[in-house]
């Protein structure tokens, strides 16, 4: 929520506190947690604002409706009120949030009990011609001089949507070493609380080293499903991703990266190339913020990633223990170079406030602390990941989806009896079975035939993928050999542009000295990931940290494929510097090898 639109409703006179809508006299201040509801009719507009106060209209645009009330609609209206939630469910990609009790200029009225209890069964009711489930989040009462209680309830109205494919969004979970990543996700996803000793974590590694080490090295994904009706759904009632698939209406995938400094690319590579909704940020609550915490908050900041904070093992700390580490992670939040606004989340009611918040401001970042042993506060989180709504709206997503295709290619796999498999996402347009793309650019710049014989979405057949999705592809007989992460496979219409030359608008985060033409360094653009040199630097002759320029980088192994306006993240040991692409130097597949000085 932005500071204009809380200093209107607090001008406005309203105030609704935890557990309570609560109104009060313009100025004389009260709690600003304020939750914002609205309603269709408005019947009795001009009495109700002279008593009340109101708080802003809601947009045309996203998936929360408010309404007054739902008591006995005639056919035709109700008619209209169905068509009226497969909208705001489209907007919702399958998920829309119905508050009722309010009206529409948003003046906070509230129902007694038996109009609010015909107002739900209608409600259900339209649920039921749409396909969907309904789940009550929470209720309000709204407290003024009357002897009948009024209450504001909101609604989670979720279905599958009309595509048949779950919603899906994509959670980055960042952290120092042993702060815990891997055990909350064995948690979260198998249904055990852990022992203490490290056992949840053990089904999500995936090499040998990591098992003897505790410590995660590469990448692995993790999938936690909800069902229509807000419960969880994985591994503990199912034994296949395919049953969790079958069985969610949404999808929360987790992007295991490594907390250990030694593998610092594999989590940069993680966050530029898999394109995550939000990260999930693990402090551990007896070491606080130590290690590579702060490091991985500045890439989370540097790439423009939403984020929020899990303060993990409270059951190892004494409660000041915990509230020293909350207030640590505070301070950080609230420096200049953050700007966030930490939001402690307390109980299921803050974590629904969380979850609407967090998708609204993106400085809003919502503080969890719980216990993987225990399992204290462990569903406050879990509330907190059914209700987050998507963080791009569907006219976006039809925008990209208009485009030509683009896939990015992050893993590469062969597979008994299938053949090679990509792994990675689609960055724009639609991607179906049976289709012929161009992959490259190859060493020498060329782009190569294929077919796509197959689609996967967490491991569940799927005929057609759409832009922002993340899946893998079947390429058949296609040789793995040809392929490398950090190509691209695209519509053969799109002819694309390679180039070993780009020019960038960087910041030098940091550098121990000064950054001159020939200084070499680790460039990450997206899921490109490679060695470039320093040719040259415009209007200065070196860089010092904090300092910003243009700057001519060339590739020293391979062509590339970019795109002007892409974020650009570099380093080299201690040396890190962010920007974006300005220039890309185009060259012709037959001119590559030239190009790089082969």
């Amino acid at each position: 929520m932005t500071s204009a639109e809380r200093g209107r409703q607090e001008g406005n006179g309203v105030s609704l506190t935890s557990g309570k809508a609560r109104f009060q006299q313009p100025g004389r201040g009260g709690d600003r947690n304020v939750w914002e509801v609205r309603c269709e009719t408005a019947g009795t507009e001009g009495a109700h604002r002279r008593a009340w106060g109101s708080v802003p209209g809601q947009a045309e645009d996203g998936n929360i409706e408010y309404k007054l009330k739902l008591v006995n609609p005639s056919q035709y209206r109700f008619e209209h009120l169905v068509t009226q939630m497969k909208w705001r469910l489209q907007e919702g990609r399958g998920e829309a949030v119905y508050q009722i009790g309010v009206e529409d200029n948003g003046l906070l009225v509230g129902l007694a009990e038996e109009e609010m209890r015909a107002s739900l069964k209608t409600l259900h009711r339209m649920a039921e011609k749409v396909g969907a489930d309904i789940t009550v989040l929470r209720e309000r009462e709204v407290d003024y001089d009357s002897d009948t209680p009024r209450k504001i309830t909101e609604v989670l109205v979720r279905k599958v949507p009309d595509n048949q494919q779950f919603l899906d969004l994509r959670v980055a979970v960042l952290g120092n070493v042993d702060s815990g990543k891997s055990t909350l996700l064995g948690v979260l996803t198998q249904g055990e609380l852990d022992n203490g000793r490290g056992r949840a974590r053990l089904n999500l590694f995936r090499h040998l080293h990591e098992i003897q080490s505790g410590r995660t090295s590469s990448i692995s994904f993790e999938i936690l499903g909800f069902n229509s009706k807000g419960e969880v759904v994985n591994y503990s009632d199912s034994r296949t991703a395919e049953e969790i698939c079958e069985s969610s209406s949404k999808m929360i995938t987790f992007i295991d990266l490594a907390g250990h400094h030694k593998y610092l690319h594999t989590t940069i590579f993680g966050l530029t190339s898999y394109c995550p909704d939000c990260a999930l940020l693990l402090v551990s609550a007896n070491t606080g913020i130590a290690g590579t915490t702060r490091e991985h908050l500045g890439l989370a900041l540097a790439l423009k990633v939403p984020f929020f904070v899990v303060v993990s093992k409270v059951d190892l700390c004494a409660k000041t223990t915990v509230e020293r580490t909350v207030r640590q992670l505070e301070r950080v939040l609230k420096q200049p170079g953050c700007h966030k606004v930490p939001m402690l989340v307390t109980s299921e009611d803050d974590a629904v406030t969380a979850a609407q918040q967090f998708a609204q401001s993106p400085n809003v970042t919502p503080i969890f602390t719980l216990s993987s042993v225990s399992g204290e506060s462990l569903d406050l989180l879990k509330v907190f990941l059914n209700i987050l709504p998507p963080l791009t709206n569907s006219k976006e997503q039809e925008e990209l989806m208009q485009q030509l295709t683009e896939f990015q290619v992050d893993e590469i796999y062969t597979v008994p009896e299938v053949g090679t498999v990509v792994g990675g996402t689609l960055s724009s347009g639609i991607c179906r079975e049976g289709d012929q793309l161009v992959v490259g650019p190859t060493d020498d710049g060329c782009f190569l035939e294929l077919r796509v014989c197959s689609i996967q979405r967490n491991r569940s057949a799927c005929r057609v993928l759409r832009a922002g999705q993340a899946a893998t592809l079947a390429l058949g007989d296609f040789d793995r050999a040809l392929l490398r992460k950090g190509m691209v496979m695209v519509s053969p219409e799109m002819n694309p542009t390679i180039c070993s030359v780009f020019e960038a608008e960087i910041v030098l985060l940091f550098h121990a000295t000064t950054f001159r033409r020939g200084f070499q360094v680790t460039v990450h653009v997206g899921n490109v990931r490679q060695t470039a040199v320093v040719e040259k630097i415009h209007a200065k002759d070196k860089l010092r940290t904090g300092e910003k320029a243009v700057v001519r980088f060339r590739f020293l192994k391979h062509p590339e494929y970019l795109k002007v306006g892409a974020k650009l993240l570099f380093r080299e040991g201690v040396t890190k510097g962010i920007g974006h692409v300005t220039d890309v130097q185009a060259i012709a597949a037959g001119e590559a090898q030239a190009n790089m000085g082969f």
